[in-house]
Protein backbone atom coordinates (compact mmCIF):
# COMPACT_ATOMS: atom_id res chain seq x y z
CA UNK A 1 0.00 0.00 0.00
CA UNK A 2 1.17 3.51 -0.76
CA UNK A 3 1.75 5.60 2.36
CA UNK A 4 0.86 9.28 2.79
CA UNK A 5 -1.40 9.22 -0.27
CA UNK A 6 -4.54 11.38 -0.02
CA UNK A 7 -7.60 9.22 0.59
CA UNK A 8 -9.55 11.07 -2.09
CA UNK A 9 -7.22 9.72 -4.80
CA UNK A 10 -7.94 6.15 -3.74
CA UNK A 11 -11.68 6.84 -3.58
CA UNK A 12 -11.74 8.51 -7.00
CA UNK A 13 -9.83 5.64 -8.56
CA UNK A 14 -12.10 3.02 -7.00
CA UNK A 15 -15.09 4.93 -8.38
CA UNK A 16 -13.36 5.14 -11.77
CA UNK A 17 -12.93 1.37 -11.76
CA UNK A 18 -16.61 0.94 -10.89
CA UNK A 19 -17.40 3.24 -13.81
CA UNK A 20 -15.38 0.94 -16.06
CA UNK A 21 -17.37 -2.06 -14.78
CA UNK A 22 -20.56 -0.12 -15.47
CA UNK A 23 -19.33 0.52 -19.02
CA UNK A 24 -18.99 -3.25 -19.51
CA UNK A 25 -22.54 -3.69 -18.24
CA UNK A 26 -23.75 -1.04 -20.70
CA UNK A 27 -21.86 -2.72 -23.54
CA UNK A 28 -23.74 -5.93 -22.72
CA UNK A 29 -27.07 -4.14 -22.33
CA UNK A 30 -26.76 -2.37 -25.70
CA UNK A 31 -25.89 -5.49 -27.72
CA UNK A 32 -27.86 -5.69 -30.95
CA UNK A 33 -28.91 -9.20 -29.90
CA UNK A 34 -29.23 -9.59 -26.11
CA UNK A 35 -27.22 -12.19 -24.23
CA UNK A 36 -28.99 -14.72 -22.08
CA UNK A 37 -29.19 -13.39 -18.53
CA UNK A 38 -26.85 -16.04 -17.12
CA UNK A 39 -24.13 -15.20 -19.65
CA UNK A 40 -24.31 -11.48 -18.93
CA UNK A 41 -24.16 -12.17 -15.19
CA UNK A 42 -21.21 -14.53 -15.68
CA UNK A 43 -19.22 -11.80 -17.44
CA UNK A 44 -19.80 -9.28 -14.65
CA UNK A 45 -19.07 -11.84 -11.91
CA UNK A 46 -15.85 -12.85 -13.70
CA UNK A 47 -14.73 -9.22 -13.85
CA UNK A 48 -15.51 -8.68 -10.16
CA UNK A 49 -13.61 -11.86 -9.28
CA UNK A 50 -10.64 -10.66 -11.34
CA UNK A 51 -10.65 -7.31 -9.55
CA UNK A 52 -10.71 -9.07 -6.19
CA UNK A 53 -7.77 -11.28 -7.20
CA UNK A 54 -5.78 -8.23 -8.28
CA UNK A 55 -6.66 -6.45 -5.04
CA UNK A 56 -5.40 -9.43 -3.02
CA UNK A 57 -2.15 -9.58 -5.01
CA UNK A 58 -1.61 -5.85 -4.42
CA UNK A 59 -2.49 -5.80 -0.73
CA UNK A 60 -0.26 -8.83 -0.07
CA UNK A 61 2.54 -6.90 -1.85
CA UNK A 62 3.11 -9.60 -4.44
CA UNK A 63 3.70 -6.96 -7.11
CA UNK A 64 6.11 -4.87 -5.03
CA UNK A 65 8.09 -7.91 -3.87
CA UNK A 66 11.16 -8.81 -5.95
CA UNK A 67 11.10 -5.86 -8.38
CA UNK A 68 14.03 -7.40 -10.28
CA UNK A 69 12.03 -10.49 -11.30
CA UNK A 70 11.74 -11.23 -15.03
CA UNK A 71 9.06 -10.83 -16.22
CA UNK A 72 7.78 -8.29 -13.67
CA UNK A 73 5.01 -9.86 -11.60
CA UNK A 74 2.44 -7.21 -12.57
CA UNK A 75 2.98 -8.15 -16.22
CA UNK A 76 2.88 -11.88 -15.54
CA UNK A 77 -0.09 -12.00 -13.16
CA UNK A 78 -1.99 -8.83 -13.98
CA UNK A 79 -1.55 -7.83 -17.60
CA UNK A 80 -0.88 -11.09 -19.46
CA UNK A 81 -4.07 -12.93 -18.37
CA UNK A 82 -6.17 -9.93 -19.44
CA UNK A 83 -4.44 -9.83 -22.85
CA UNK A 84 -4.95 -13.58 -23.27
CA UNK A 85 -8.66 -13.10 -22.53
CA UNK A 86 -8.89 -10.43 -25.24
CA UNK A 87 -7.05 -12.69 -27.70
CA UNK A 88 -9.43 -15.57 -26.99
CA UNK A 89 -12.45 -13.33 -27.57
CA UNK A 90 -11.11 -12.24 -30.96
CA UNK A 91 -10.14 -15.76 -31.98
CA UNK A 92 -13.25 -17.68 -30.95
CA UNK A 93 -16.45 -17.87 -33.01
CA UNK A 94 -18.64 -16.86 -30.07
CA UNK A 95 -16.25 -14.04 -29.26
CA UNK A 96 -16.44 -12.66 -32.77
CA UNK A 97 -20.24 -12.85 -32.70
CA UNK A 98 -20.19 -10.97 -29.40
CA UNK A 99 -17.98 -8.24 -30.87
CA UNK A 100 -20.17 -7.94 -33.97
CA UNK A 101 -23.21 -7.28 -31.77
CA UNK A 102 -21.56 -4.51 -29.76
CA UNK A 103 -22.74 -0.93 -30.16
CA UNK A 104 -20.18 1.31 -31.89
CA UNK A 105 -21.49 4.27 -29.95
CA UNK A 106 -21.10 2.50 -26.61
CA UNK A 107 -17.63 1.25 -27.56
CA UNK A 108 -16.71 4.89 -28.07
CA UNK A 109 -18.24 6.06 -24.78
CA UNK A 110 -16.08 3.50 -22.93
CA UNK A 111 -13.17 5.89 -23.43
CA UNK A 112 -14.77 8.46 -21.12
CA UNK A 113 -13.13 6.50 -18.33
CA UNK A 114 -9.79 7.86 -19.51
CA UNK A 115 -10.63 11.33 -18.18
CA UNK A 116 -10.77 10.46 -14.46
CA UNK A 117 -7.84 8.07 -14.95
CA UNK A 118 -5.66 10.92 -16.22
CA UNK A 119 -6.75 13.21 -13.39
CA UNK A 120 -5.84 10.51 -10.86
CA UNK A 121 -2.47 10.02 -12.57
CA UNK A 122 -1.77 13.72 -12.16
CA UNK A 123 -2.67 13.45 -8.49
CA UNK A 124 -0.34 10.48 -8.12
CA UNK A 125 2.46 12.48 -9.72
CA UNK A 126 1.89 15.39 -7.32
CA UNK A 127 2.19 12.90 -4.46
CA UNK A 128 5.37 11.23 -5.75
CA UNK A 129 3.88 7.91 -6.88
CA UNK A 130 4.52 8.22 -10.63
CA UNK A 131 6.85 10.35 -12.79
CA UNK A 132 5.67 13.51 -14.52
CA UNK A 133 6.10 11.93 -17.97
CA UNK A 134 3.07 9.72 -17.21
CA UNK A 135 0.79 12.76 -16.91
CA UNK A 136 -0.66 15.27 -19.35
CA UNK A 137 2.11 17.65 -18.24
CA UNK A 138 4.62 15.15 -19.58
CA UNK A 139 4.38 12.66 -22.44
CA UNK A 140 0.83 11.48 -21.83
CA UNK A 141 -1.88 12.98 -24.05
CA UNK A 142 -4.32 10.14 -23.44
CA UNK A 143 -6.83 12.51 -21.86
CA UNK A 144 -7.56 13.82 -25.36
CA UNK A 145 -9.09 10.44 -26.21
CA UNK A 146 -11.45 10.72 -23.25
CA UNK A 147 -12.40 14.32 -24.00
CA UNK A 148 -13.11 13.59 -27.67
CA UNK A 149 -15.01 10.33 -27.02
CA UNK A 150 -18.45 11.88 -26.32
CA UNK A 151 -18.08 14.15 -29.36
CA UNK A 152 -17.23 11.21 -31.61
CA UNK A 153 -19.89 9.03 -30.03
CA UNK A 154 -22.72 11.53 -30.32
CA UNK A 155 -21.96 13.63 -33.38
CA UNK A 156 -19.71 11.21 -35.25
CA UNK A 157 -21.75 8.04 -34.76
CA UNK A 158 -25.24 8.90 -33.48
CA UNK A 159 -25.61 11.89 -35.80
CA UNK A 160 -23.63 10.20 -38.62
CA UNK A 161 -21.23 13.14 -38.99
CA UNK A 162 -18.17 10.90 -39.36
CA UNK A 163 -17.57 8.24 -41.99
CA UNK A 164 -15.82 4.91 -41.62
CA UNK A 165 -12.40 6.32 -42.55
CA UNK A 166 -12.51 9.14 -39.99
CA UNK A 167 -13.78 6.78 -37.27
CA UNK A 168 -10.97 4.37 -38.04
CA UNK A 169 -8.49 7.26 -37.91
CA UNK A 170 -9.80 8.36 -34.50
CA UNK A 171 -9.55 4.83 -33.11
CA UNK A 172 -6.03 4.30 -34.42
CA UNK A 173 -4.83 7.70 -33.13
CA UNK A 174 -6.33 7.08 -29.69
CA UNK A 175 -4.93 3.54 -29.70
CA UNK A 176 -1.54 5.11 -30.33
CA UNK A 177 -2.06 7.44 -27.36
CA UNK A 178 -2.87 4.40 -25.21
CA UNK A 179 0.20 2.47 -26.34
CA UNK A 180 2.36 5.53 -25.71
CA UNK A 181 1.39 5.78 -22.03
CA UNK A 182 1.52 2.00 -21.55
CA UNK A 183 5.09 1.84 -22.88
CA UNK A 184 6.17 4.82 -20.77
CA UNK A 185 4.47 3.34 -17.69
CA UNK A 186 6.29 0.02 -18.14
CA UNK A 187 9.63 1.71 -18.68
CA UNK A 188 9.11 3.90 -15.61
CA UNK A 189 8.20 1.10 -13.19
CA UNK A 190 10.83 -0.45 -10.89
CA UNK A 191 12.06 -3.44 -12.88
CA UNK A 192 15.06 -4.60 -14.91
CA UNK A 193 13.46 -2.81 -17.90
CA UNK A 194 13.24 0.62 -16.25
CA UNK A 195 14.49 3.44 -18.47
CA UNK A 196 12.73 6.53 -17.09
CA UNK A 197 11.61 8.08 -13.82
CA UNK A 198 14.48 6.91 -11.64
CA UNK A 199 14.05 9.92 -9.32
CA UNK A 200 10.30 9.28 -9.02
CA UNK A 201 9.44 5.82 -10.42
CA UNK A 202 6.02 4.47 -11.32
CA UNK A 203 5.23 2.60 -8.12
CA UNK A 204 1.49 3.35 -8.05
CA UNK A 205 0.44 0.57 -10.43
CA UNK A 206 2.05 -2.01 -8.16
CA UNK A 207 -0.21 -1.04 -5.26
CA UNK A 208 -3.91 -1.26 -4.41
CA UNK A 209 -6.18 -0.06 -5.94
CA UNK A 210 -4.08 1.34 -8.77
CA UNK A 211 -3.04 -2.12 -9.97
CA UNK A 212 -6.55 -2.23 -11.47
CA UNK A 213 -5.34 0.24 -14.09
CA UNK A 214 -2.98 -2.12 -15.99
CA UNK A 215 -4.94 -5.28 -15.14
CA UNK A 216 -8.46 -4.11 -16.01
CA UNK A 217 -9.01 -0.55 -17.21
CA UNK A 218 -6.25 -0.48 -19.83
CA UNK A 219 -7.27 -3.91 -21.25
CA UNK A 220 -10.90 -2.71 -21.40
CA UNK A 221 -9.90 0.43 -23.31
CA UNK A 222 -7.70 -1.66 -25.60
CA UNK A 223 -10.57 -4.09 -26.23
CA UNK A 224 -12.93 -1.20 -27.04
CA UNK A 225 -10.54 0.14 -29.69
CA UNK A 226 -9.81 -3.27 -31.23
CA UNK A 227 -13.50 -4.22 -31.30
CA UNK A 228 -14.42 -0.90 -32.94
CA UNK A 229 -11.65 -1.29 -35.52
CA UNK A 230 -12.82 -4.83 -36.35
CA UNK A 231 -16.42 -3.65 -36.76
CA UNK A 232 -15.37 -0.74 -38.98
CA UNK A 233 -13.18 -2.91 -41.21
CA UNK A 234 -15.40 -5.98 -41.58
CA UNK A 235 -18.89 -4.42 -41.54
Amino acid sequence: MLENLPVYLTIIFVLTTLLAVAMVALLIKTLSKPLAGRYALTIIITIIFWLIVQAVFSVREIYTDSPDSIPPKILLLGVTPALIAILLIFQSRKGKLFIDRLSMQMLTYVHLVRIPVELVLYGLFINGAIPELMTFKGRNLDILAGISAPIVGFFGISQSKMGRTSLLAWNFICLGLLLNIVINAILSAPSPFQQFGFDQPNVAILNFPFSWLPSFIVPLVLFAHLAAIRKLIYH
